[in-house]
């Protein structure tokens, strides 16, 4: 995978560096904190200033909230919330409050597996087709070769988000049908010979996992980790959200600049990449198990278990390397790992000599880490309702350092920086774009000409209807992408989503045969900050022609 800005809704998904963008708007004052959700007595000396330094990460970064738990040996040291659920509402950010903790997700469906092979109900090198005998990818090979383990690992030869747009935004597919499209999903380099992050093998997994288990991928997390772990107030999606309920409101940048709310959003089509919700409470309990190697805690001293450890030593062993890429400002780096790579669910990588097992997830509105440092017994989790990469990971790694190097960097302002230089490149590629732009270029065709239904092979129909002399674009099993067209050069226009906290506008480019009729069409993204789950350059849209009479 080569290295782009990414926007911070996702990006920690798939780089090691996670950096947030957007810093304009004020963040509402710190909120008082409730006495009984820390115990701030139990933390080193660099963190008695702890709740001070968040809020400084909050302001500076426009997170209305953020929750933090850390453990250690066991125990756990601090599990506290800070600021509001949601902008210019009172209730605030505690322990108990539920947030979407998106590709955090994948270490439940990866453990899910691992338990599952531990009951004798599949074997983790057991080609996927042995328990999904009509699952296809593009390429005959990588169907016949691909491995439960391979679902998990990144390395399947997809390209980066490939097919993510066939759940997100929420789509109208069944999970089922999500799969079964993944076999017109183009591949973009040879099987296992290259990291690219993806979401769409998860969904495979997810089928894996009920057809195995013979239960809803989510009575299994409710029956088999969520009760085992005590993890009463987690939740597999937002559809089991209910009025009333300790909840943070997700906010997200409407045309990258101004902070409003989003609504919650349900991936029941994918769960497994990214659905639970869940507290900061409950993953405290959740780091512990995996800090522990899978023991559960247990009143009368017997010894129980989620999963075995040999079962860890998988999910914590390297199957895909990374590269590590050079941080962008000299202020990180002190950050850059010296390996990095993934396993089952999990991010590997190190920190002044210790070995990290983490993981990061985005939603709309919502970021989060979780980041595990095994052989110190160490565990910290960071919530946020604002896409701030930054924010969570300069918190993070202020915990990670009064245990490990005793130092109080200023992480804030080192990530503020690198935000700001992101900021500036975006900026620097529109310009770039208008530089080029030939503004004398007219569309070679009358508007209505354009309009028609599109097709891709895996993603289905766009439709383009000529609406009082203007374009209107429409994803067909997308709701939420709907938008608006204009011309930009010659046969290129920009789509405007009615959506404007979706951050991913888009250049449409048609190409004309010889005759002027339109023979295929291509989207792009247009700002670098624009999630990469917005996969619009993998699209091939040819036109749908009339059916005869």
């Amino acid at each position: 995978m080569s290295y782009r800005p990414l926007s911070p809704r996702l990006l920690g998904c798939c780089a090691l560096f996670v950096f947030a963008t957007n810093v304009f708007a004020q963040t509402p004052a710190s909120q008082p904190v409730s006495p009984a959700a820390t115990a701030d007595a139990a933390l080193p000396a660099q963190l008695q200033d702890f709740g001070a330094y968040v809020d400084s990460a909050r302001k500076t970064f426009e997170v209305p909230g953020i929750a933090v738990a850390i453990v250690k040996d066991g125990k756990v040291v601090m599990e506290r919330g800070f600021g509001v659920r949601e902008v210019g509402k009172p209730e605030q950010v505690d322990a108990h409050t539920l947030f979407a903790i998106a590709s955090n997700t994948k270490a439940f469906t990866a453990a899910s597996l691992q338990m599952l092979a531990e009951q004798g109900k599949l074997k983790m090198d057991d080609r996927v087709t042995d328990h999904l005998p009509w699952f296809q990818m593009s390429d005959p090979y990588v169907t016949h070769e691909m491995r439960i383990r391979d679902l998990l690992a990144h390395r399947s030869g997809l390209g980066l988000g490939a097919g993510d747009l066939l759940y997100w935004p929420p789509t109208s597919y069944t999970t089922k049908e999500v799969v079964e499209r993944l076999r017109n999903v183009p591949l973009a380099t040879s099987f296992r010979s290259a990291y690219a992050y993806d979401n769409i093998l998860f969904a495979v997994a997810t089928l894996v996992i009920e057809n195995v288990s013979g239960q809803s991928y989510a009575d299994f997390l409710r029956n088999n980790i969520f009760k085992p772990v005590g993890m009463d107030e987690t939740l597999v999606d937002m559809t089991y959200l209910k009025p009333g309920m300790d909840v943070a409101m997700g906010h997200a940048k409407f045309d990258f600049k101004d902070l409003k709310p989003v609504p919650p959003m349900a991936w029941s089509n994918n769960p497994g990449a990214g659905g639970i919700y869940s507290s900061v409470h409950d993953l405290a309990k959740w780091m512990n198990v995996q800090l522990a190697g899978g023991v559960l805690p247990s009143g009368d001293g017997k010894e129980q278990r989620l999963f075995k450890q040999s079962s860890q030593d998988q999910m914590w062993s390297m199957l895909t390397p990374m590269k590590v890429n050079k941080p962008p400002v000299p202020e990180l780096e002190s950050l850059k790992p010296n390996f990095a790579g993934y396993g089952e669910g999990w991010f590997l990588s190190d920190y002044h000599g210790q070995r990290l097992v983490w993981h990061t997830g985005g939603w709309p509105g919502m970021v989060s880490r979780v980041t595990l440092v095994p052989e110190l017994h160490l565990g910290v989790v960071v919530l946020t309702n604002q896409e701030s990469g930054a924010a969570f990971n300069a918190v993070t790694y202020r915990a990670l350092d009064a245990y490990m190097s005793g130092s109080k960097t200023d992480w804030v302002a080192a990530y503020d920086k690198a935000v700001k230089k992101a900021e500036g490149n975006a900026d620097d590629s529109w310009k770039k774009h208008e530089k080029e732009r030939d503004k004398n270029g007219k569309p070679s065709l009358a508007l209505a000409k354009y309009a028609g239904t599109y097709r891709d092979r895996w993603y289905g129909d766009v439709i383009v209807s000529n609406e009082g002399g203007k374009l209107r674009m429409r994803f067909s099993k997308t709701a939420q992408l709907v938008g608006t067209m204009t011309p930009w050069q010659h046969d290129s226009f920009i789509v405007r989503w009615d959506d404007r906290a979706l951050n991913a506008d888009a250049f449409v480019t048609y190409s004309l045969d010889a005759d002027g009729s339109i023979r295929d069409v291509r989207m792009e993204p247009i700002s670098p900050l624009t999630d990469f789950s917005f996969d619009f350059q993998d699209l091939r849209l040819e036109p749908v022609k009339p059916e005869a009479p």
